[in-house]
């Protein structure tokens, strides 16, 4: 058992989103869009006056972002896509609660 003697070598910390080693594009793509239009949704709501982009961008953060879990195929999109449902549910609520979806 000499292995178990020796210093083992650390693996470089990797960021990525296809944990299994295989590629999913069109799901990582979702997962991305999903947070981003949550991360958009959420930030617009502190504007007053931008209570429509707070309302449509979380409206479509949320709706893509439930199919996108649906599909999603790793624990790392999951967890972005969580990230992101949730920061365009508060968006799209706040929105909504300031004026809606119409000026």
């Amino acid at each position: 058992m000499p292995h178990v003697l020796r210093p083992t070598e650390r693996e470089r910390f990797r960021l990525t989103l296809n944990s299994d080693g295989r590629p999913h594009p069109v799901e990582n793509l979702l997962s991305i869009g999903t947070l981003l239009c949550g991360l958009i949704a959420f930030t617009s709501t502190f504007f007053p006056g931008a209570y429509m982009v707070s309302s449509w961008f979380g409206a479509l953060g949320f709706g893509g972002g439930l199919y996108s879990q649906y599909v999603s195929a790793t624990t790392a999109e999951r967890a972005l896509n969580i990230v992101g449902i949730v920061a365009s549910f508060v968006g799209v609520a706040l929105g909504i609660a300031r004026g809606g979806f119409v000026p």
